[in-house]
């Protein structure tokens, strides 16, 4: 599922999901309504409800008190609405977009305003920005290796399904971020989910990341 790769001499962990073989989830909130607040808390709740979780990761950006700042879609609950309004930052360099899986259990990644367009029934979503590949090429506003270089994680979704994370074990560009999505995980639509705080777990203990809070929570486990 996942591996270490090089791609332009920086280093990645990419994890490749089949949705049909595992179950995929987007998680903000425990019962009580707090945010889990890192990854390490959400797998061990999941874990005392008897679902471990195979990983996971941050998903999306958020205000003070971890709440999303664009779409969040739990369990077919909708969170938090979506983000239109223009604003600084990463999330607000639009194209941004939405990473879904569909009542059917299928998984992409689209533009917001194509989302809103077409609205499909989904289950899980999370909204972020800005989008690192569409419908092949990389982002229009992107420099080829642009001089803010973070560690960065995002999701593509591959013309045959499968869900791709990856996440950065050194700095990077946007330009190359999203040139590995493009070039090495053949993703036609991928999305930055977000840069420094990025972080990612095994399901038992957090292994990159982790010194920072998380908001959204994208998460595989085994197929019930």
């Amino acid at each position: 599922m996942c591996r270490e790769t090089t791609f332009e001499q920086a280093a990645y962990v990419v994890c490749t999901v089949d949705p049909g073989q595992a179950d995929i989830g987007v998680f903000h909130a425990g019962p009580d309504g707090g945010a889990y607040g890192s990854l390490d808390a959400f797998d061990q709740a999941m874990a005392a409800r008897g679902r471990p979780v195979a990983l996971a990761m941050n998903a999306g950006m958020y205000h003070e008190g971890l709440g999303p700042v664009g779409l969040l879609v739990e369990d077919g609950r909708e969170v938090t609405p979506v983000e239109t309004a223009d604003g600084e930052g990463n999330f607000f360099l639009k194209p941004n977009g939405i990473f879904v899986i569909r009542d059917d259990g299928a998984a992409a990644v689209t533009e917001t305003e194509k989302f809103r367009a077409g609205r499909p029934a989904v289950r899980f979503a999370t909204q972020s920005g800005p989008m690192l590949v569409i419908d092949g090429q990389t982002h229009p506003r992107f420099l080829p290796d642009g001089t803010s270089r973070y560690t960065r994680n995002g999701v593509g979704v591959t013309e045959s399904g499968s869900v791709v994370l990856a996440i950065s074990l050194t700095e990077v560009s946007l330009g190359s971020f999203a040139r590995l999505f493009r070039d090495a995980l053949a993703c036609p639509n991928a999305l930055f989910l977000d840069g420094d705080i990025s972080a990612f777990s095994n399901g038992r203990r957090t292994l990159l990341g982790g010194k920072h809070p998380v908001g959204p929570i994208i998460a595989v486990f085994a197929k019930q």
